[in-house]
């Protein structure tokens, strides 16, 4: 069974890394997956949410950093060093051609930190602040979905690496939400 799983894990990084590619997202995957590309979206969201909701908007943007910080923790601290796959860019042993589209990376490569943390984040704000604005909530899955898929396509992380990730980070967002949503005073508002 888990040969089956590994095997199919396999073909679908082969399809979706080497047979499956295009110029144009040869040049904007190794920048779109980049945390630091993000930096000014986190920067405008959080001056956005102190300046719409005031105080509320400061428990927000600690509650984000407690999202990320457990997520973070929970893939590179616990995950990674359980699992100890290989990435597979730096994997010889690979039955498949791996094309790799800029760094490899250090570490092992299950559970996807860019997947568990993204999507954690993406799941936590669709939840709370998609409260007040609707619109957001599926492109935040789908922005958090084409980080995880950039980090097959450029190499660094098998497919189950990235599905495992996202089901993490959507657990956590979920769980801190949750816990986040029971304080009324926290919780924000259309009209603060």
């Amino acid at each position: 069974m888990l040969e089956s799983l590994l095997q199919f894990d396999y073909q679908l990084m082969e399809w979706l890394n080497h047979d499956w590619q295009h110029p144009w997202l040869d040049a904007i995957m190794p920048h779109w997956r980049d945390k630091k590309t993000w930096v000014p979206l986190y920067v405008l969201l959080a001056g956005l949410a102190v300046y719409r909701f005031r105080w509320r908007g400061l428990y927000f943007i600690l509650a984000v950093v407690l999202t990320v910080g457990v997520a973070d923790t929970m893939s590179s601290k616990v995950m990674k060093p359980t699992f100890e796959r290989v990435r597979p860019c730096n994997n010889e042993q690979l039955p498949i051609a791996v094309v790799q589209r800029g760094g490899c990376g250090g570490g092992y490569s299950f559970t996807s930190s860019h997947a568990t943390n993204h999507f954690a984040i993406a799941v936590f704000i669709a939840l709370t602040l998609g409260g007040v604005y609707r619109w957001m909530r599926w492109p935040l899955l789908l922005w958090a979905g084409s980080i995880a898929y950039g980090q097959v396509y450029v190499g660094v992380h098998f497919p189950s690496d990235v599905l495992m990730g996202a089901l993490l980070g959507s657990l956590i967002g979920y769980g801190i939400a949750k816990a986040y949503l029971s304080q009324p005073k926290l919780q924000l508002r259309k009209h603060v």
